[in-house]
């Protein structure tokens, strides 16, 4: 009797170990109210360690407290609200923003192609600050992303927005990374020169100063990653000095560069919003929004997500949105330790990423999925130490490497702006999109009205004011081959036609190895400056190409072209005859009160050339930026309820957008 009841306890140890018991019951709000007091809860009972939980519909839950062990699982289909005057913190292995009662803990499939719909009345939203409300600078929200037994490994620890709106707004610096400035800083040197004020950075931030030198490939065999000899240094803000001087923890162990034209970064790395993997050893969260969500992101921290070598579960995804999300935006962020990229822009349109930062990633940084993306702007983000890793299973264009590359797309109608990739292992910038048996290039892409394109024809919307440097290989490779030789990758030849041609203006690339690789046929170079490279222009192609205003500086080989299959360097294509007949692109960013009956809308607009104007409900808009990069007016006589805006712009060409940014305000 005593032998068969040790059996019965045996198997029942056993599957609770399988994780084949029940999960604990669901413990819902009763009303609005604050997370910490019994009376918010149904049963008078606040959830602990391990609980089940459920905001539901129409009740809206300040979260108040700094939990010491794991919550199981939060559905979202009211409001959870983290309160501003606390430092709160939240252990979780699942947050699932999505409407209805169905507190079921299934993530949804990255395959999932969610339709379109249309939301009446409140969403279902998590709000770690808002937008003109951020987390003050004196306190902290931490979101922890742990795994939990019972929930699918392969899609938790996960924060996973479906159709609601999720809101992430650290308190604002004027810049998350700038030049450095003053003269080199030396190996031993505790104290940094920055090369413009900067407001937000606070002593014990974590920064990060790159490297401007780079190590050589070794004659044979495959290059170790960045990480062996790389000299990207990481540090600690001991004191601010004032006039932009900073003062380090630690002495550095590396000379880097300050100059005119070439100089290291110095980049912020925390924030007093973070989400962060609990157990980045053993597992690691991800971050998601899908189609038909809301919300934005600003000055948060994403630190050790992305779970690596898994398609889909990155440290921060935008998943088939199309541009049902447009309006949202990624500003300021930190990204970095990421086990699986920093950004993925999967499918979708319109999104504004500004001013972030990227340190560290397995595979590429910031990274446009499947070459059907359209009208995104990425402006001004840092890209530092993407790394190599195997290709991801599943992945759409089999064709990629996933080697390592800051800026990664297949389709070239997007923005790219005034960013910089530094000491990533295989390329800075990567334009790749081939024709594979398992990948066709011929698409329907969403906006357009003709009929599917080869998207390896695609111009640019705009490329302007980028730069690359210390990079052991490539800096910006459009369309090339990959590796010496015949490598992998390449455009086959096909590119934009010659009177649309893809513009690359203003680009910097210096201390690199092959510096452009101009592969890309129907491509117009202008005002570029090489320096300090092995190779300046490696395997130009020169079909429907021209060149203006190219500075080459202490470079071996201004270019290099495969004998016999490329007319020779000096010979050019007749000139190129562009026209202008593309309309320029606007995202209202957002509104707030500045008075009574009085909204501030403030947005960006963005073209190939210079835009002309841009009207808001019929006004014209103030430039804040010159082109109208950055806009905004003030509207007035506005009442309380329901406010459509709608935004459009206008280039000097005469070309208006056809399809304004409508967006509907609740002005409460």
């Amino acid at each position: 009797m005593i032998f068969f009841l040790v059996l019965a306890l045996i198997g029942s140890v056993e599957t609770h170990a399988a994780g084949a018991l029940e999960p604990p019951p669901l413990i819902r709000s009763a009303q609005s109210g604050r997370w910490s007091l019994p009376t918010s809860w149904e049963g008078g009972v606040v959830p602990g360690p391990g609980a089940r939980v459920q905001v539901r519909t129409g009740h809206v839950l300040i979260y108040d407290v700094r939990t010491e062990r794991p919550i199981r699982s939060i559905h979202i289909a009211g409001v959870l609200r983290f309160d501003p005057e606390r430092d709160t913190q939240l252990d979780v292995g699942l947050i699932k923003i999505q409407e209805g009662e169905d507190a079921n803990e299934s993530v949804p499939s990255c395959e999932a192609h969610v339709p379109e719909r249309v939301h009446r009345g409140p969403r279902p939203a998590l709000e770690v600050g808002s937008p003109n409300s951020p987390i003050r600078s004196d306190r902290t929200a931490l979101i922890r992303l742990w795994d939990v037994e019972g929930l699918d490994p392969k899609e938790c620890p996960a924060i996973v927005c479906c159709g609601g709106k999720m809101d992430l707004h650290g308190s604002p610096m004027s810049r998350t990374w700038v030049k450095l400035g003053g003269r080199t800083a030396s190996e031993g040197q505790t104290e940094l020169t920055l090369a413009e004020p900067i407001s937000g950075w606070r002593v014990g931030d974590k920064i990060i100063i790159t490297s401007t030198k780079r190590h050589n490939i070794p004659d044979e065999g495959a290059a170790p990653s960045v990480l062996e000899h790389g000299q990207t240094e990481e540090r600690t803000i001991k004191r601010l000095m004032g006039g932009g001087v900073i003062e380090l923890d630690q002495p550095l162990s590396f000379a880097h560069r300050v100059g005119p034209e070439f100089a290291a970064e110095v980049a912020n790395l925390s924030r007093n919003v973070i989400i962060e993997s609990a157990e980045p050893s053993r597992v690691r969260g991800h971050t998601m929004y899908h189609r038909n969500s809301t919300g934005s992101i600003s000055h948060a921290e994403f630190r050790h997500l992305g779970k690596p070598g898994q398609l889909g579960k990155y440290a921060l995804h935008f998943h088939r949105a199309g541009d049902s999300m447009r309006g949202s935006s990624v500003i300021g962020a930190s990204i970095w330790d990421s086990g699986n990229r920093w950004i993925t822009i999967h499918g979708t349109d319109y999104l504004v990423v500004r001013d972030c930062v990227g340190f560290r990633s397995k595979g590429h940084g910031f990274f446009l999925e499947d070459g059907t993306e359209t009208n995104n702007l990425l402006d001004r983000n840092l890209a530092v130490q993407a790394l190599g890793t195997a290709p991801l299973p599943g992945q759409v264009m089999g064709f990629d490497h996933n080697d390592g590359a800051g800026f990664w797309w297949g389709n070239s109608g997007n923005a790219f702006t005034r960013n910089v990739a530094v000491e990533c292992d295989e390329y800075g910038f990567r334009f790749d999109a081939q024709a594979t048996p398992d990948f066709d290039p011929v698409l329907s892409l969403r906006g357009s009205k003709g009929p599917p394109r080869d998207i390896r024809s695609v111009p640019f919307l705009k490329f302007d004011g980028n730069e690359a440097h210390t990079q052991r290989r490539y800096g910006v490779n459009l369309g090339g081959k990959s590796g010496i030789g015949d490598g992998g990758g390449g455009v086959d030849g096909v590119g934009p036609d010659s009177r649309h041609p893809s513009k690359v203006r203003d680009l910097r690339v210096w201390d690199t190895h092959w510096a452009l690789t101009p592969s890309s046929p129907g491509s117009l170079f202008q005002d570029i400056t090489i320096s300090g490279c092995d190779f300046g222009l490696w395997h130009p192609r020169y079909d429907r190409q021209a060149y203006r205003d190219m500075r080459f500086l202490q470079t071996r080989w201004a270019s290099y072209a495969e004998h016999g299959t490329r007319p020779e360097p000096t010979i050019f294509p007749a000139p190129l005859e562009p026209v202008d007949d593309r309309p320029p692109v606007t995202v209202i960013l957002g509104v707030k009160h500045v008075g009574p009956g009085q909204l501030l809308v403030h947005g960006v607009a963005f073209d190939d050339q210079d835009i002309k104007s841009v009207r808001v409900n019929g006004r014209e808009a103030t430039a804040r930026t010159p082109g109208f990069r950055d806009w905004e007016i003030t509207l007035e006589s506005i009442r309380i309820g329901l406010f459509e805006v709608s935004a459009q712009s206008e280039d000097m060409a005469s070309n208006l957008e056809p399809t304004p940014h409508q967006q509907v305000f609740d002005i409460p």
